[in-house]
């Protein structure tokens, strides 16, 4: 039995409380957002600047969901115009070590993975062998 079967087991929900985190920090922006925040807290603007090609609307809800799940904290000054700061709570500080590891797998492997999807289209562009 596998760690992961292991885990599951253990939690008894058929690995509903894993899949249901991993949804979430292996979404496309989650994982930017936080290393971003590792530097410290930021306003929304820095953060959106610091986050190639994230719109408006996807930081806002990331930093929703992040702040749910509390691994964000959302500050609001009382100032004119008024200041928010996102920043990383302890929890969010705990995931900076594995998505640092997860990056590192990701650059180390990314040409094999590459090479095996070159090699996979190439098999399925071909025409089916002739049975008869």
């Amino acid at each position: 039995m596998s760690s992961y079967e292991k885990t599951c087991l253990i939690r008894g929900d058929g690995g509903r409380a894993i899949r249901s985190i991993l949804d979430r920090i292996g979404n496309k922006w989650t994982l930017l957002v936080v290393a971003t925040l590792e530097g410290g807290s930021m306003r929304f603007t820095e953060l959106q600047q610091r986050i190639p090609g994230v719109s408006q609307r996807m930081l806002t809800r990331t930093l929703r969901l992040l702040e749910r799940d509390g691994l964000v904290t959302r500050t609001v000054h009382a100032e004119v115009p008024p200041r928010v700061e996102y920043e990383l709570t302890a929890t969010g500080r705990t995931l900076i070590a594995p998505a640092v590891t997860l990056a590192e797998w990701a650059v180390e492997h990314n040409p094999g993975i590459e090479r095996s999807h070159t090699s996979f289209d190439a098999r399925a562009a071909q025409p089916p062998p002739d049975v008869g």
